[in-house]
């Protein structure tokens, strides 16, 4: 793994906390990448021993990004994205998954981390339908409002908002759930949502995976949550089938995959709605 990651000054963005680790840059370990650092492998190697099976998880979160991306695409013909909280760029990213299947599909992504920037404007500098802009996910106007959504994103035409697997670094004081209603203001109908979070049937798990989170990221995190409080994110909204389900359920490639249960200890729970 890289220890060393370029100075603050070669990325054009601010100074990287390593001392703090990052949801972007452990989710990137899990996923083999490169771009993190010995305290967020640290991070991860502790949250595997606590519950085991988290690099399953973000391994069947990924499979479900790609899935989506390509089912709207192929399927309900959607050739704009915003992706919000996007992570570190790894394979089959959403505008590579969306642009195999119309080349002219474009993509914004949006993260507040700045490895996540600067990564991210290095592999995009070269795809004009794609841009990355350093926004916190909560900041609607900032975000609809910012000259990259203005240049790629046309108002006029349905869009994908993609919330995948991030609703849990927000805490109730951030009402995820008024998030949802604020980005659906602001895309026309017939525009779609995605929306995963990790969730748990079992109180205990639920706070502990809560706690070492919110302790080794000083705070930047939510909490797990109870599948009927994800449902609630999708009011007045039309899901598409098979409904909110364990993501490994969603439309899989075929009925080998392998799937949780719902009666595992704690799992990703979300789907795809339409706004009418």
């Amino acid at each position: 793994m890289r220890e060393e990651l370029a100075g603050a000054d070669d990325l054009g963005v601010d100074a990287v906390d390593v001392t703090v680790p990052s949801v972007s840059r452990m989710y990137d370990h899990y996923l083999g990448g490169k771009d993190n650092y010995a305290v967020d492998r640290e991070a991860v190697a502790a949250l595997d021993r606590k519950v085991p099976g988290t690099r399953a998880l973000a391994l069947d979160n990924r499979s479900f990004l790609r899935r989506v991306v390509r089912v709207l695409t192929r399927d309900y013909g959607v050739r704009q994205f915003i992706d919000h909280g996007s992570g570190l760029p790894t394979q089959d990213n959403v505008h590579q998954v969306a642009q195999r299947e119309d080349g002219g599909a474009r993509v914004v992504y949006v993260d507040n981390d700045p490895i996540v920037l600067a990564h991210g404007r290095a592999l995009l500098e070269e795809n004009a339908r794609t841009a990355v802009i350093r926004a916190d996910m909560r900041d609607t106007d900032a975000i609809f409002d910012s000259p990259e959504v203005c240049r790629l994103i046309d108002r006029g035409e349905p869009v994908a908002l993609l919330f995948v697997s991030v609703m849990h670094c927000l805490p109730d004081s951030s009402d995820p759930a008024a998030l949802v209603r604020r980005v659906m203001e602001r895309v026309p109908s017939g525009s779609f949502i995605v929306l995963n979070q990790l969730v748990s049937h079992d109180a205990g798990t639920r706070d502990a995976v809560t706690e070492f989170m919110c302790r080794s990221t000083g705070g930047r995190w939510g909490r797990v949550r109870e599948p009927h409080e994800v449902s609630a994110y999708f009011a007045g909204l039309g899901l598409l089938a098979p409904g909110l389900v364990e993501i490994s359920r969603w439309r899989p490639d075929s009925d080998l995959c392998g799937r949780r249960r719902a009666e595992d200890v704690w799992f990703e729970f979300g789907g795809v709605a339409r706004k009418r």
